[in-house]
């Protein structure tokens, strides 16, 4: 089997850069998938896995670091009022413009890079011929909700070390730190040790959390940023490209926090991943790879 063709670059946009890479050839016919991280404030490293859909149906896969994170243009000067869905609705339309196809294309998201793609999707892109949300709220609230209702099923010691902190404002002690991670290894990814993509994604928020803390705050389950209060649920309707919805058993994303996909968008397929949390691409790699491809093919 040829070698897959891999190629990194960066796009300008405004006056920063965002970095990107594309794994496979967009000459190659095959309708392009490109794939956004979570977070917000995450990285592509932990959703590298995606570039795997390339050796099953040679369709080209396209990662990128979100502004602000990971390879792209570091910003931690900047505030809130900064961090919007708008400036990274209008940087995900640069980068398919600059990569030229605007026309025809595939996107997946994964928890808020799906709560991303449901922002593009409602505006009904002519060129968006497939979307995959994988993990992700449709209300902040709801999402909340149901994280809190998650930590009450933790330890109590657990609990007790993770309120007092909060209420102390002490959330950067290594000992809060250590009691959200029991959370995160039941919620986010139940492969122990976490894969090396995974812990490098994180290892890198470590470094600058700047989009994270001024968007969602410190943990999952502490939204106190500007998200927030996020909902797209009243536009749900709107969503005219087939859409398959991804979700596990143990994530934090629960069947509450995804209903509003499967209830309001019209063409809705939902999967659930009875072996994962919120990372099926990582904890049932194959299976999960294998459903989008499949989908994908069905669609293009």
């Amino acid at each position: 089997m040829p070698a897959i063709a891999v190629k990194e670059a960066f796009m300008p946009f405004r006056e920063y850069r965002t970095w990107y890479r594309v794994t496979g050839s967009l000459d190659s016919g095959k309708l392009p998938l490109i794939v956004a991280h979570g977070g917000p404030g995450c990285t592509h490293d932990y959703v590298d896995s995606f570039k795997g859909i390339t050796e099953i149906d040679g369709r080209p896969v396209i990662h990128y670091d979100q502004l602000g994170n990971g390879n792209s243009t570091r910003l931690p000067e900047k505030g809130p009022d900064f961090w919007t869905p708008a400036l990274f609705l209008e940087e995900l339309d640069a980068l398919l413009n600059h990569l030229g196809i605007q026309d025809h294309y595939a996107f997946l998201g994964q928890s808020w890079g799906g709560m991303l793609g449901a922002e593009h999707a409602v505006l009904q892109p002519r060129g968006l011929k497939a979307l995959v949300i994988a993990n992700s709220p449709a209300n902040m609230h709801t999402w909340v909700s149901e994280a809190n209702r998650l930590r009450q099923e933790l330890p109590q010691e657990v609990q007790d070390t993770l309120l007092k902190h909060e209420q102390a404002g002490t959330i950067t002690d290594p000992e809060y730190i250590t009691a959200s991670r029991v959370f995160y290894d039941r919620h986010v990814c139940r492969v122990t040790p976490w894969p090396s993509e995974v812990a490098r994604t994180f290892a890198i928020m470590d470094e600058d959390n700047t989009v994270y803390r001024n968007m969602n705050g410190p943990t999952e389950f502490h939204v106190i940023g500007t998200m927030k209060g996020w909902t797209i649920e009243d536009r749900l309707h709107l969503i005219d490209a087939p859409t398959l919805l991804i979700s596990g058993r143990y994530d934090e994303a629960t069947p509450l926090v995804v209903k509003p996909y499967v209830d309001r968008v019209k063409r809705c397929e939902w999967v659930l991943f009875e072996n994962s949390s919120h990372m099926p691409h990582v904890e049932e790699k194959a299976l999960c790879l294998g459903k989008v491809s499949e989908f994908l093919s069905r669609h293009a």
